[in-house]
């Protein structure tokens, strides 16, 4: 890559929130399941929920605290990736926050998005600068990819020289019990804090891509009716229509990471990690697989991929920056990343959304 002076968004502090409480597999056993129709599944919950994990690979997740909403939790993720930088928070050009359905409180399946999470974590933060600029963004799973990558276009310009981009969500509180499904999801929060730096050399965050389809595809994750028909009423819950979404992850995903590759002039050897969403094991291998034939190559090497869902399940738009958190405190075993390491960032989820952009260690 040619060298170019410029302006270029570096991450300076990272943050995550896991929630403390701890819920296996075996808790959702006693749960009766439906089908799609509002049929009973008659197969014993043992043998559903072991099921679940032979496919998923998901053994536990992680669940707010139930005085806790969103914007706590990225509160939390975000005052630590503040205080890994030793940033003055009033000096914030920028606070993004991306999540799904806002301050879910628990036992209820209301989202509550106004004011802005961003506002509350702002003032959660105590921070009462006005020109610390304050919203959100909703983008499916990809949401906080998406936040980094727009944080990245304030910062090339000149327009900021700092953003706190943070992921978070409480989705286990908008599945309905009666849906196999519901096992995937779990909560928490992950953050990163970008700063202008100049340099000769290209480094932070760098080229990236992303698509939206919605042609065919814009049900595969959705808020619909309950599968239960005593539940049936005015509430949605979190709906999925899971073999169509793997496949349309195993089609698409694979084709726009290379896509991000080309567009910054860079091979798949080059890259030291791979932080991709986390939302079933056996997929994202499956999706890494694809993406190494792309390139002719019938060898995987799945150290590249790092992977949390196995303990803290899908937390949606936090799985990428948690993943990021964890590496940069040498809390994810056997992963590391150290100046010059090429990170590909990269997420699927509801709209259909997809992006990755590359990230190069300071």
């Amino acid at each position: 890559m040619e060298s170019k002076t410029g302006i270029y968004a570096v991450a300076t502090g990272s943050g995550s929130y896991i929630p403390p409480i701890v819920v296996e597999n075996i808790d959702f056993a006693d749960n009766r399941f439906y089908n799609e129709d509002g049929t009973v599944i008659e197969t014993p919950g043992k043998e559903i929920v072991e099921k679940f994990e032979s496919i998923t690979d998901i053994a536990q997740r992680r669940c707010a605290e139930k005085n806790h909403v969103t914007s706590d939790l990225a509160m939390f993720a975000g005052k630590k990736a503040l205080e890994q930088a030793n940033f003055d928070p009033e000096k914030l050009d920028y606070i993004i926050v991306a999540h799904n359905l806002g301050d879910m409180r628990h036992g209820t399946i209301y989202p509550d998005i106004l004011p802005t999470l961003a506002s509350r974590v702002k003032h959660k933060l105590g921070i009462k600068n006005p020109k610390t600029v304050a919203y959100d963004i909703t983008f499916g799973c990809p949401g906080w990819t998406q936040a980094m990558i727009q944080a990245n276009y304030y910062i090339k310009s000149g327009d900021a020289k700092s953003a706190l981009v943070i992921g978070a969500d409480t989705l286990s509180r908008a599945m309905e019990p009666h849906d196999r499904d519901s096992m995937i999801f779990a909560d928490g929060a992950g953050a990163v804090l970008l700063e202008a730096r100049e340099s000769d050399e290209p480094v932070g965050i760098l080229k990236h891509a992303t698509q939206t389809d919605t042609a065919e595809h814009i049900d595969l994750l959705r808020m619909d009716e309950p599968y239960n028909p005593e539940l049936k009423g005015e509430n949605l819950f979190l709906k999925m229509y899971g073999r169509r979404l793997y496949n349309y992850a195993l089609t698409n995903v694979p084709q726009l990471a290379k896509e991000c590759l080309d567009k910054n002039e860079l091979h798949l050897s080059d890259v030291k990690k791979v932080l991709i969403h986390q939302a079933n094991a056996k997929m994202d291998e499956a999706i890494l697989k694809r993406l190494f034939r792309l390139y002719g190559e019938r060898n995987v090497d799945y150290s590249v991929m790092p992977m949390t869902i196995g303990t803290l399940g899908n937390s949606s738009v936090a799985t990428v920056p948690t993943l990021f958190d964890l590496i940069q405190r040498n809390e994810l075993e056997g992963h590391e990343l150290n100046s010059g390491d090429y990170v590909m960032m990269t997420s699927v989820g509801a709209g259909m959304n997809i992006n990755a952009f590359m990230y190069k260690m300071p």
